[in-house]
């Protein structure tokens, strides 16, 4: 890791100058790394419509949103895209927004690079042939994520989805046994067809596989 200052601030940045913890992003870090991505002077409003729109889905979704969702949410061309960011989407704009970028467009959260925690790109989880976890131990968050991520859940995570997996996650510890379907919408206030719409590859297939938990063995 090295450090980078602006404005008198220090921010730990990795060998391609992404922000580590993206807690610590600031306007200035922004307005900072603009000279060193190709923009001139300081930055328009144009640019700042981008980042913060980034910052915003990150915050609310836990990755980054895909480029052309960016660009259709401002009437963007990908040449005026370029004009405003020079060195690109991912090492322009997204970094300029304090992301982290990580292979397959997943970007992992502040708590996991601030602990320390080996990269999600350096890591590796034994899996069955179907994908579920082989150790309900090796789980963590950020498998959580990389799974919806994987299953197309990814632009719209929110706190209720690791609220339902939190509570598979305890029951299981506390049990040894993975709660029902039934169990789990009833502590969770939820419904089946909320549920669906949580985990649309199903209960089993979907929020269980999430949870790092499996209802079989082979």
């Amino acid at each position: 890791m090295q450090t980078l200052e602006f404005q008198g601030k220090a921010y730990e940045v990795d060998a391609d100058e992404f922000l580590v913890d993206v807690g610590q992003w600031d306007e200035d870090f922004a307005e900072g790394m603009a000279a060193r991505n190709g923009i001139e002077g300081r930055l328009s409003d144009a640019h700042w419509n981008v980042v913060k729109f980034i910052r915003r889905h990150f915050l609310d979704t836990g990755t980054s949103p895909m480029v052309y969702k960016t660009c259709k949410a401002f009437n963007l061309r990908s040449s005026e895209l370029a004009k405003l960011f020079p060195t690109g989407y991912r090492r322009g704009a997204c970094k300029l927004a304090g992301l982290c970028y990580l292979a397959d467009d997943l970007y992992i959260t502040s708590s996991t690079a601030s602990t320390g925690a080996v990269p999600l790109e350096d890591r590796v989880y034994r899996v069955t042939v179907g994908g579920y976890l082989i150790d309900p131990a090796e789980w963590d968050e950020d498998w959580a994520r990389f799974k919806m991520h994987e299953m197309k859940v990814h632009d719209h995570i929110t706190e209720k989805h690791f609220e339902v997996i939190r509570y598979m996650r305890a029951e299981f510890a506390r049990t040894n046994k993975v709660p029902t379907v039934y169990d789990t919408c009833a502590a969770n206030g939820l419904e089946l067809e909320d549920l669906d719409k949580l985990f649309p590859d199903g209960y089993h297939r979907g929020a269980v596989k999430i949870a790092g938990l499996r209802t079989f063995k082979i």
